[in-house]
């Protein structure tokens, strides 16, 4: 009989895990809060409350990352290896193996320095060898809290230009924009806003989790990190946040200007992801009758995308029917543990 296995993304913000059963089943999505800037008894305690509502002691657990990113660790090269001594000093070493990109799983006995680059920020990789596996063409579009991944996949493969965070950024498969966590003064520096154009501050007043309550279009289990004064998450709390970015004195009965004025943000955000979608099919490798995948939490903006830009969309989710969630935490919310763990069952 198989083991269940557990897919881990160690991000930076969040630990999101997936748990398959031994039938090779999706079970179980959920991410912690997890702000390992601060150090690494914020990873031991998220880890320890996902193996405890897991309970399955006997699991594989295949791992990915982005984490080694944080200011935490002085190089790249130090965060992998300090998150995987935090892994295995919480589970069993012999049951963990790691994504290492285009090597495939190492188990982490076998680990050395060589494979630390190809293991670093490789879990954008997992997503997309998954999906290649499931369909022949298509661009994955995976939105999340912080970034956002453009990825090219035809006839079954994967391709990707870029690998390191880098080339990546470089290549335009990478932009550092998300629905939660990105500041709005780094989406719009200026704006058309109380029927004029002007500057905004460039000040950390508000974040996109902001725009996007004001458009309606925000899920509130997605939110886990601290608006950016530690105030309240509610529409009136928001609208102040967004209106401190263009000195316009806030008065709480005029809510609808605020909600405008999110719309705009929203559009601006949405025309930078925009390019990015134009700049990969600008390479020719799809057809039209491809279609647009949309993984992470802010996959609502990969449908609005494909509308526009003529091509069919396809849901993340939809390759896990069988699976429902209670708490609204979906497989695409988590696409990458989600992928890990499924190439690791696929291999068992």
């Amino acid at each position: 009989m198989r083991q269940p296995v557990i897919g881990w993304d160690i991000g930076g913000a969040h630990l999101k895990a997936a748990l398959f059963d031994t039938q090779g089943q999706l079970v179980r999505v959920v991410q912690q809060v997890c702000p390992l800037w601060l150090g690494l008894d914020q990873l031991h305690n998220a880890l320890r409350a996902i193996l405890a509502e897991f309970d399955q002691d006997l699991a594989l657990h295949a791992i990915t990352m982005t984490g080694e990113l944080v200011d935490l660790f002085s190089n790249r090269e130090s965060g992998v290896r300090e998150i995987l001594s935090a892994m295995a000093s919480m589970m069993t070493p012999e049951s963990m193996m790691i994504f290492a990109g285009r090597d495939g799983f190492i188990h982490y006995a076998d680990l050395s320095t060589e494979f630390y680059p190809a293991i670093a920020s490789a879990n954008w990789l997992a997503t997309l060898r998954y999906l290649a596996l499931q369909r022949a063409d298509g661009l994955l579009i995976d939105i999340g809290s912080t970034t956002t991944d453009i990825l090219l996949f035809q006839n079954h493969r994967e391709q990707a230009i870029g690998f390191t965070d880098y080339e990546r950024l470089v290549s335009g498969e990478l932009i550092y924009t998300g629905i939660i966590r990105t500041a709005v003064m780094a989406v719009a520096q200026r704006a058309v806003f109380n029927g004029q154009e002007q500057g905004l501050m460039a000040e950390y007043f508000a974040t996109m989790a902001d725009v996007y309550r004001l458009t309606g279009e925000l899920n509130e289990v997605h939110d886990q990190t601290q608006s950016a004064d530690g105030g309240d998450k509610t529409l009136v709390a928001s609208a102040l946040r967004l209106s401190r970015m263009t000195g316009y004195d806030f008065v709480e009965t005029d809510l609808e200007r605020w909600r405008q004025f999110a719309v705009y943000l929203r559009n601006r955000q949405l025309q930078l992801i925009q390019f990015g979608c134009e700049r990969q099919l600008s390479r020719q490798l799809l057809t039209s009758g491809s279609c647009f995948v949309g993984a992470g939490v802010g996959r609502f903006l990969v449908k609005r995308l494909a509308d526009q830009l003529g091509y069919a969309y396809l849901d993340f989710d939809d390759f896990f029917t069988e699976y429902s969630s209670p708490i609204s935490l979906l497989a695409a919310d988590c696409a990458p543990a989600v992928a890990v763990a499924q190439l690791l069952c696929n291999e068992c």
